[in-house]
Formats: C-alpha cells, sequence, structure tokens
C-alpha cells in the first residue's frame, strides 16, 4: 500500500495532522516490500545553516540563523542558546552576540550545535561551518580597517600556504586538508579555525533481508549508508554487482534491489555503490548464506541383532540428506526427548541408547537448521526379554502317586517376553508342548502308568532364549488305585487262610505229641510230622489279630510276590514263638510278605533250642 492510499482514507489523515511525526512513521511504517532508507531518516532532523556561512565575525555584525525541517511538517521551531530555550518561534533568528546556538524542528532531534564568535579583533579568519569532502572551500582574512592594502599570508599547522590576495581556496577538499589556519598580516595575527574534512556519507554496508534466506525465497538486498544532515539536498545513486557484474537494475536512486527467488548457486559475492558526481564509495564483499532447508530425515535403528534385547545398545541414526550445515538433531521416545547431536558439517547423528524393558514403543527424530525443521517418521521397537529359567511343579491327586493317576505338570518362566512355548520332557523325551501367548506358564496333563517313573523337565522359549528347567523325580507304585485295593484285600484274605490253618495244624500236632509222650532226641531221622504235636505257645502277641499278615508295595523283578515263612518246632522244644512281622524294603513294587515263626528243630537248625 503506497502512502496516498493511507492518506485517502480520512478518518486517518485527520489524525495524522495531530501526530508527531515519529509517530507518524510508526503508523504508517515502511512501504511494503522496501525499507526506510538511512537516507531519508537523515532527513527527518533539524538542520541548522548560518549566512554569511563564517563562524568568526566582527563585533557589530549580524549573522542570521536558519532551521530547515521537512516541508510538509507543521510550523513549530524552537531555538536554544547553550541548554537555555529562547523565545523566538520562526524559522530564522539574528544573532549579534557570541555564543552556541541550536534549532528543534517540532519534535524532531534537535539539530548540531554551531558556535559564532563576535571579535573585537583588527584581523580574523572567516572559515564554513562544515566542510565536507569534495567541497569548494574558501577562508577568508579580513581587516577591521580595510583600508590599508598589506599583504595577507596564510599558514595551516605552522606552514606557509602558498597563495594571492586575501581569500585562500581549497578545491575538492579532502582529509589532507584537514588542520588549523590562521592568517596574518603586517600588523596582526588573526583567529585559529580548525578545518576538519567530514564524509558526504560514509561506506556503505550491503545487507540482505533477509539475512539467511532459505533456497527459493525472496531477498532484499540493502546497500545501507547515510548522508550528513547538512547535505540532505544531495541525492544518492545505487549501483549492485554480483561477482563484479552489475545487476539488471543497473544503477537507480533506490537503495535496495528486490531478488524474487535466490537459489543455492547464488550464494556467491555481492557488492553495492553509492554516490554521487565524482564520490563514489564501495561496499565490502557480502556472500549471501542460502540455505537449503532440512529434508525430512530417515530415522535407522543399528543394533547387534536382528531383535532388541534387554541390555543391548541401540544406536538411533538420524540423517536428513539435503539441509544446510550446521544441523541440530533431536532424539524422542513417544514424545520425551532423549538427547540431541549436532552435525555442524551436514551429515547425519547417532545417539546410544541403553534398552531397558521399558524402552519398548515408538521413535522419531527431528532435524533442524536455520531455514526450518522437520520429523521423521515413527519406528516402533519391541524390545525382547529373554525368558528365566523355568521353574516345573507336579501336581497329583495324592501325596503318594499310582498307576491310573492323573498328573499335571506345569512350568512356568516368571520373566520373558510373551508368547512363551513350553516343552515338556520325560528322561530326555518330548511328551508335549504348549504355548502361553501372554506369558505366564503351561500345563500339561498325562495318566501315569508304571513305566512313568522316573525324570521329568521342561524348557521355555520366547524365540530369543531358551532355559530348561531343573529335572523333578517321580514314583509311581502300585497298581491303579481301584485294582490295588481289591487285590490287597484279596490277598489279605488268602494269608489269612493260610495263617488260621497252619495254626490250627500246629496246635493240633502240639496236642497229639502230649498225649503220645516225647519223642525220643536221639532220633534224628524222625520228621516232624511224624513226632507227637506239641501245643505252640505264642508270645508279644495280644491277640488273634496280630497273627494277619503285614505287606508292602516293594520293588520286586517277579511282580506280585507273597512269601511265607513257617517253622516247625521239634519235640525237645514243644513250644513255637510267633515272631513279629517283618516288612521289607520298600522298593516300588507290590509285594506282600508275611513270615509266620513255629518250634524249630534241631534238623532244621542246630542251634535250635527249645524253650524252658
Amino acid at each position: 500500500m503506497f502512502l496516498g492510499q493511507y492518506l485517502l482514507w480520512p478518518p486517518f489523515w485527520m489524525v495524522l495532522v495531530f501526530m508527531p511525526l515519529w509517530a507518524v512513521l510508526l503508523v504508517l511504517g515502511p512501504v511494503p516490500g522496501q525499507s526506510v532508507s538511512r537516507q531519508f531518516t537523515a532527513s527527518l532532523k533539524s538542520r541548522i545553516s548560518v549566512q554569511p556561512p563564517w563562524t568568526n565575525y566582527f563585533s557589530g555584525d549580524t549573522a542570521t540563523l536558519s532551521c530547515h525541517k521537512p516541508a510538509f511538517l507543521p510550523y513549530q521551531i524552537k531555538w536554544y542558546r547553550g541548554d537555555r530555550l529562547l523565545s523566538h518561534n520562526t524559522n530564522t533568528f539574528q544573532v549579534k552576540e557570541s555564543g552556541s546556538f541550536k534549532c528543534q524542528a517540532d519534535n524532531l532531534p534537535p539539530s548540531k550545535s554551531v558556535h559564532l564568535d563576535f571579535s573585537n579583533a583588527q584581523l580574523i579568519l572567516q572559515a564554513p561551518f562544515e566542510v565536507f569532502e569534495r567541497d569548494s572551500v574558501v577562508l577568508k582574512c579580513q581587516e577591521k580597517k580595510r583600508t590599508s592594502r598589506s599583504n595577507i599570508t596564510f599558514y595551516r599547522n605552522g606552514q606557509h600556504l602558498p597563495h594571492q590576495g586575501t581569500e585562500y581556496h581549497i578545491q575538492n577538499a579532502d582529509l589532507q586538508h584537514n588542520g588549523d589556519y590562521h592568517c596574518k598580516n603586517r600588523y596582526a595575527s588573526s583567529n585559529k579555525v580548525k578545518i576538519q574534512v567530514q564524509e558526504l556519507f560514509p561506506r556503505p554496508v550491503l545487507l540482505a533481508r533477509p539475512s539467511q534466506p532459505t533456497d527459493g525465497s525472496p531477498v532484499n538486498l540493502i546497500c545501507d549508508t547515510q548522508l550528513s544532515p547538512q547535505k540532505s539536498n544531495v541525492q544518492l545513486k545505487f549501483c549492485f554487482l554480483k561477482d563484479d557484474l552489475i545487476s539488471r537494475q543497473v544503477c537507480s536512486q533506490d537503495p535496495e534491489y528486490h531478488i524474487p527467488a535466490i537459489r543455492k548457486e547464488d550464494s556467491t559475492s555481492y557488492i553495492c555503490k553509492a554516490g554521487t558526481y565524482d564520490i563514489w564509495k564501495t561496499s565490502r564483499p557480502f556472500q549471501i548464506p542460502v540455505q537449503i532447508p532440512v529434508s525430512h530425515p530417515g530415522l535407522t535403528l543399528r543394533m547387534p541383532r536382528t531383535q532388541a534385547v534387554v541390555g543391548d545398545t541401540v544406536e538411533l541414526h538420524c540423517e536428513a540428506l539435503t539441509g544446510s550445515p550446521p544441523i541440530q538433531y533431536q532424539f524422542y521416545h513417544e514424545n520425551v526427548n532423549l538427547g540431541n547431536s549436532s552435525a555442524l558439517s551436514g551429515g547425519g547423528a547417532s545417539f546410544n541408547l541403553f534398552l531397558t524393558e521399558e524402552h519398548s514403543g515408538n521413535y522419531f527424530c527431528e532435524a533442524s537448521n536455520v531455514a526450518g525443521a522437520q520429523q521423521s517418521k515413527a519406528v516402533s521397537i519391541n524390545v525382547i526379554v529373554p525368558v528365566s529359567r523355568p521353574v516345573l511343579t507336579l501336581r497329583a491327586p495324592k501325596a503318594q502317586v499310582v498307576v491310573g493317576d492323573v498328573v499335571e505338570l506345569l512350568c512356568e518362566a516368571l520373566s520373558g517376553s510373551p508368547p512363551i512355548l513350553y516343552q515338556f520332557y520325560y528322561e530326555n523325551i518330548t511328551l508335549g508342548n504348549s504355548s502361553a501367548p501372554f506369558g505366564g506358564g503351561a500345563f500339561f496333563n498325562f495318566s501315569v502308568t508304571r513305566e512313568h517313573s522316573g525324570n521329568y523337565s521342561c524348557e521355555a522359549n520366547n524365540r530369543l532364549w531358551a532355559q530348561q528347567s531343573d529335572k523333578v523325580t517321580l514314583f509311581v507304585t502300585g497298581l491303579t488305585g481301584d485294582r490295588s485295593g481289591s487285590v490287597a484285600a484279596g490277598l489279605t484274605g488268602v494269608l489269612l487262610s493260610i495263617v488260621v490253618l497252619a495254626a490250627g495244624a500246629l496246635l493240633f500236632h502240639c496236642w497229639l505229641s502230649r498225649k503220645a509222650g516225647r519223642m525220643p532226641a536221639s532220633d534224628p531221622t524222625r520228621r516232624p510230622s511224624d513226632s507227637a504235636p506239641q501245643e505252640p505257645t505264642y508270645s508279644n502277641v495280644s491277640g488273634w489279630v496280630e497273627l494277619q499278615p503285614v505287606y508292602s508295595n516293594v520293588n520286586s523283578l517277579g511282580g506280585d510276590v507273597v512269601y511265607s515263612e513257617v517253622r516247625w518246632c521239634t519235640k525237645e522244644r514243644p513250644y513255637a514263638v510267633a515272631s513279629v512281622p517283618m516288612v521289607p524294603e520298600n522298593k516300588g513294587s507290590p509285594v506282600i510278605y508275611t513270615e509266620v515263626k513255629v518250634a524249630c528243630t534241631s534238623a532244621s537248625k542246630p542251634n535250635c533250642q527249645p524253650p524252658q
């Protein structure tokens, strides 16, 4: 929008009328696409001038001071002598007394002070208030009494200057003309005047806005310099050069050069020139740092194996294929910042992570440079926990496992990532398997036979690690629960019958022996059955029930076996003693033992002694 378009808005114009200039500039701002040049800023200052253009006068002379302001500002001028405000409110002010004077137009900054000296001396040297480079300067040596025509000489820093007449002329003033000047005649020496040649404008500086543009973005080049307020009427021209070649715009009064879309290949040397007439000044070379924005980075995982495992070190590598360095990389786990790394010369960067079970989840990275930031796609990590050594537990319906019982094997690993596959073994022979898709343990059931006695183990495997349990031994005894009971009862009845019959026979035999008298001991050929029966005597037997057989399941190679031992008493020893039933060691196979002891004979056991 142009300034005229602002002014066409009536309410806005009415506001501007009553606003100071600096406020107007803040409201209006620069024209879009351009910046307010320092040259224009310099013109928005109060400026003072002197007529005649000297700083030294004779007493009684009059100097006229003028205060200059932009034409569109309201009419308001303030004059100061030193720091004291004077009553004059016009743009001109006549002075007849020595002092330092300055003016202020409206609310602009005050002008530069000018010191005027009104002297009673006989000889004065008059010089301009300010001298700028390339100015034509005239120094006048004035005598108070102008009737005499004495010779006038000029000096700079005490050195005689060749000249003719009462004036000394300097053409194209520059720094070599700086110094203290004075003049002399035959009778007197004048005051000293210090000449300080000022720059019309400083050496320009080439700027870019923005200072670090991105590839394809617009850029404004600014040739920045500033005219002296005393020379605000001078119009500068500006030229922009790329690689020492003048741009298409060549030279103009615009201190800016617009590039619609700068490219990476435009990152080259630029300069600008500012000048007027025969004064031209060149900026230092400036290279526009065109930034290529970072591309979307790629995140890759570098692991010691195909599957991430607790305890492994994973390297997260983030890399943007394009982008101006330096590039800053940020690493994230579920939006939590893990850390950062820089690539000062471009390329990628890495971040190392020691894995724990909590590190499962999504990861991404971010690449950024001065031109912007981009994020990568998310990458998931599933951290596998190796299975621990499983524990095998046997579950049976009762403490003693017998043939026909159903036994449950429970295998469980307390830690490990699911799914977990469990294998069950009997003496290293696979019984079967079961899976735990969500972790935990698994079961295996089977009905036992006598062949199932032995060692059992299990294995837990979660595709990463396999662990075996300790071995557990299973003892299977007897027949199935129903058969063993009936068989044992039947065998008990048969044995009891045998014992009753044997006891009856012994009682009857012993009774007959007592009736017939003792058998001579000298007849060793007589069998016990031929001798007279003796009535047996039982000890350690509290009742008939103690004659019942005692049985126990033991390990026997012959299977089910019934042992019975009967001892007969002789005539010399008519009494029999029933021994306490002996229970053989339980070896795991069903065996029934019974032992019945009667009176022994010398023929059967020579050392057998009948009871007294």
